[in-house]
């Protein structure tokens, strides 16, 4: 099932994961990371999304995609050098593509999402500023059919496939069609392999996996929770969708990404990817509430408030954890 989805999204992403690279190579420097200039990541978004889009299209026609950017900061003629910068990468894995076509691709990321049909939905960086730190992030997207994710992909170009700190070339994609599990595979050499959780049941020695941004997680709560369950183990801190991989592949047990005001709505594409790799891997994946991800309710997950992560036997006690330092969830 969804044979023909997963070949081209392999390539698609595939071909991003080169490109996201040659833009960093070439635009970033160290002045770039001591001022945390975003305009390399920005030439990346733009043409990592424009790649993946115009491969969808091509052969899923009838598909809408809701994608995180759009073209706006691309119009108009202060922002000629710009689209001519994102061309000139993105004509380096497709020659023949014109100004306006890159430009619909990138636009056609505009579908609302919803409950009923087929859609894709696409984050073509997550994770900005471990981009530009040389650290990880992920191009991430899924299909999504009646509401439910079928089908998941992440491209992690900075991990390494033996595992966190392993030698060797870096570059892994991790995959996951419903019911079939998840799959680990080699960007370089191609080689895959099954992935699966850990099968840690005691809390006090998991792993938790959270983001280095506090923007994006409670940690204050995190460490109320640590604490709660005993945690004695140093936690894994890395940015973007990754945190997903390094749960599915059982380096880490536990993901939290737990609310930082009450109006936040997290978007369905920096979830929809990882939670189905997780769950094909054998883990759980809800919303701090204990609650189901509902990928229904269009471009945000705005029914559920933070996301859980877990190896599975680990998810009762954590969901306790977080309830307790959360009362008002």
């Amino acid at each position: 099932m969804f044979e023909k989805e997963r070949d081209v999204a392999i390539e698609a992403v595939t071909k991003a994961a080169a490109l996201c690279q040659q833009v960093r190579e070439s635009l970033v420097s160290a002045e770039t990371i001591a001022k945390m200039d975003k305009s390399p990541v920005t030439v990346a978004d733009f043409g990592a999304q424009a790649v993946i889009i115009d491969a969808i299209l091509k052969a899923f026609p009838e598909d809408p995609i809701v994608a995180e950017e759009d073209t706006a900061a691309l119009c108009g003629d202060d922002a000629c050098a710009l689209r001519e910068k994102v061309l000139e990468y993105v004509r380096g894995s497709l020659p023949k593509m014109s100004e306006t076509e890159m430009l619909d691709a990138i636009d056609s990321g505009h579908h609302r999402g919803g409950g009923s049909g087929r859609f894709w939905t696409l984050d073509p960086i997550d994770g900005t500023k471990g981009y530009i730190r040389g650290d990880q992030y992920a191009i991430a997207l899924a299909l999504i059919e009646n509401g439910k994710v079928v089908f998941g992909i992440l491209g992690c170009p900075n991990l390494p496939f033996g595992g966190l700190g392993a030698d060797g070339p870096r570059g892994v994609l991790l995959t996951a069609r419903r019911g079939e599990g998840a799959v680990l595979m080699d960007m370089n050499s191609g080689v895959s392999r099954q992935i699966l959780v850990t099968e840690e049941s005691d809390p006090s020695k998991a792993v938790f996996c959270e983001s280095f941004e506090s923007a994006h997680t409670a940690h204050g709560v995190s460490a109320e929770v640590v604490h709660a369950l005993g945690v004695n183990v140093a936690p894994a801190r890395l940015d973007s969708q990754c945190k997903y991989a390094v749960v599915a592949r059982g380096e880490a047990g536990v993901y939290t990404r737990l609310p930082t005001r009450e109006d936040y709505e997290e978007k369905i594409w920096d979830h929809a990817a990882g939670v189905i790799i997780v769950e094909e891997a054998g883990g759980a994946v809800t919303d701090a509430r204990g609650e189901p991800l509902d990928f229904s309710q269009g471009r945000t997950l705005r029914r559920n408030k933070g996301v859980v992560a877990t190896n599975g036997h680990l998810h009762g006690d954590v969901i306790a954890a977080v309830r307790s330092a959360m009362p008002a969830l």
